[in-house]
């Protein structure tokens, strides 16, 4: 009987992205990870506090942040 190679069952999914991979932006149209956490936190709080829209709210949050005026998002 051959021998089947052993599963690494207790392995977490190795991400395989970097920022290296990722596009450049512009410095002044970078949005900052606190700010996106922050503004997702806002949005929690607005729809109630009910768990399970994590990432709706994150995305949400990311966009909302990335298509304000430059100025604005300067301000902050």
């Amino acid at each position: 009987m051959p021998l089947r190679p052993k599963r690494n069952e207790g392995a977490e999914p190795q991400a395989t992205s970097t920022q290296a991979d990722m596009p450049e932006a512009s410095v002044g149209n970078m949005v900052s990870v606190e700010q996106i956490r922050l503004r997702a936190y806002e949005i929690y709080l607005e729809r109630g506090e009910q768990p399970g829209g994590e990432l709706d709210d994150w995305l949400q949050a990311e966009r909302e942040l990335e298509s304000e005026p430059l100025s604005r998002a300067q301000a902050g």
